[in-house]
């Protein structure tokens, strides 16, 4: 039991007046004249379109938005009557990004980090720990390496730091969206169980409204231009009479999901056969040890390995790698793009795809990849190099010497298409976490590639730039481009009309 000064935070009440946000560098305000009171122990679901400022909210209320060299900031905020940078032990943060909130090698030391730095006594962190891990479902060992864990694992990781601290206020931005759909529950239920025990305040953001539409109280719509659009219970706001949410790109419940058109495939591009994939060297000594031993059985082989597939993929086509967290998504589709190289099996380029290139897609130069394969990466930060959306999407146009003008044509349709033209300017790293992944789907159409990799293409979209995305991969297909996602998201695949591929158990699959 803690005792009452390391014990859970009170229920912390927010209050912002007319409170803006513009980043360094930016014309425009990330968010400007909001103003709304959030009374202690409420629950809240903040929607809005992508690029509303709703992960800028709960930066500013979290008190991590830095200084004035940072940003300019209008009006004010505060978190149970105080400035929030004030309240830090008091609020917790999750940020969209999981990667950027892994601070410590270990999976234990990570998860108790906060609660040492917060001088909770160490008799107390380690019971927290555990509590937190067994709440988030995150089995695996304390001493487990961190760099080891999936994305979606690693969001579970984040979370499970944050209930270990017992914040007043717990602030989750887009807590679910790189879980499988267990996942989801799972972590749904352990914010569900922490506030029923401490009474904490909750403001999440979410897109998709379903899954935390039983679990808040109140409803809060950013306006795209500033402002409040809606406010009030879940189903009063949700009603949506006017549509206007609708239009704004708010996910409403029940939405139909569009139904893909028929494709006729071409030629194949790319054909995998009992294809081993991996990543550290831990997996590499196994994959050795394994194609060296004779008369192994293919039991004995997927023993050995994280998993091993047959797929086909054919121009036209579209795949979707599946399966639950952890299972090797995010690998294998940098397998198929080159980026890996397989630990077993085969990995061939056909005709169609490789023209006079080598036939295995990891031994290519970078140049040879530009036109053939086109990667996105799950975090979006990892491939942005240049400091304005405009130059990074030039970049491989340029690799490719193209002409000025041609590249200018190219980046302004895709500025257009991805809706990213009022922002040709700023820096890659101060976009939203939903405008940083059309920008990273962006730079990987610019060349046109033959086929195109996607590691979950629709996380931080609201329902406008989602059904973009989906139009937008109806065309490549109809062009003869085929398309791989790694992706939780089952619309989606209904959407472009996917094939799938289920990791963790043995599949083989034709697209």
């Amino acid at each position: 039991m803690d005792d009452g000064r390391h014990g859970p935070s009170a229920p912390a009440a927010v209050r912002v007046d007319d409170w803006g946000w513009r980043y360094s560098g930016r014309n425009a305000w990330a968010v400007r004249g909001l103003s709304l009171s959030i009374q202690s122990g409420e629950r809240v679901l903040l929607l809005g379109a992508s690029g509303a400022g709703k992960s800028t909210v709960l930066a500013g209320l979290a008190g991590v938005l830095g200084g004035d060299d940072d940003g300019e900031a209008t009006g004010s905020l505060t978190v149970g009557g105080r400035r929030p940078v004030d309240a830090r032990g008091a609020s917790g943060l999750l940020l969209q990004d999981p990667d950027s909130q892994v601070i410590l090698a270990r999976v234990g030391d990570d998860v108790a980090f906060a609660c040492e730095n917060l001088a909770v006594p160490r008799e107390q962190i380690w019971p927290r720990v555990l509590d937190a891990l067994d709440a988030v479902r995150l089995r695996v060992p304390l001493d487990h390496p961190t760099w080891q864990l999936s994305g979606g694992q690693k969001q579970r990781l984040a979370l499970a730091g944050l209930l270990a601290m017992r914040p007043g206020l717990l602030l989750l931005d887009e807590p679910t969206a790189n879980l499988d759909p267990e996942g989801v529950i799972e972590v749904r239920e352990a914010v569900a169980s922490v506030i029923a025990a401490t009474g904490a305040t909750l403001i999440v953001v979410e897109h998709r409204v379903s899954v935390w539409r039983g679990l808040v109280d109140r409803v809060i719509v950013l306006a795209a231009d500033g402002g409040v659009l809606a406010d009030g219970p879940p189903d009063a706001v949700l009603a949506d009479a006017s549509n206007e949410l609708r239009r704004a790109g708010v996910w409403l419940p029940d939405e139909p999901v569009p139904v893909a058109s028929e494709v006729a495939v071409g030629a194949p591009l790319l054909t995998a056969e009992a294809l081993a994939f991996g990543r550290g060297p831990a997996i590499a000594r196994r994959a050795k040890r394994g194609s060296r031993r004779a008369g192994r059985s293919q039991a004995q082989d997927a023993a050995a390995l994280p998993d091993r597939v047959d797929a086909r993929i054919h121009e036209g086509s579209a795949l979707a790698l599946v399966g639950r967290n952890g299972a090797g998504k995010s690998t294998l589709a940098l397998t198929l793009g080159g980026l890996l190289a397989p630990l077993g099996g085969v990995l061939r380029a056909e005709q169609a795809l490789a023209g006079d290139a080598a036939a295995e897609p990891s031994a290519w130069r970078s140049r040879d990849l530009l036109t053939r394969v086109g990667s996105v990466f799950q975090n979006p930060e990892h491939q942005f190099v240049a400091s304005t959306v405009r130059d990074e999407l030039a970049i491989g146009l340029r690799a490719m010497h193209e002409r000025d003008d041609a590249i200018s044509a190219r980046v302004d349709e895709l500025l257009d298409r991805l809706a990213l033209a009022p922002f040709a300017d700023a820096n890659p790293f101060t976009l939203s976490g939903g405008q940083k992944r059309r920008l990273s789907v962006a730079t990987a159409l610019a060349t046109r590639p033959t086929l195109l990799v996607l590691d979950e293409p629709t996380f931080g979209q609201d329902a406008n730039t989602w059904a973009g995305l989906v139009e937008m991969i109806a065309e490549l297909r109809a062009e003869g481009h085929a398309v791989v996602a790694a992706t939780h998201d089952e619309e989606f695949v209904t959407a472009i009309g996917a094939g799938r591929l289920l990791l963790g158990a043995s599949s083989e699959v034709a697209a």
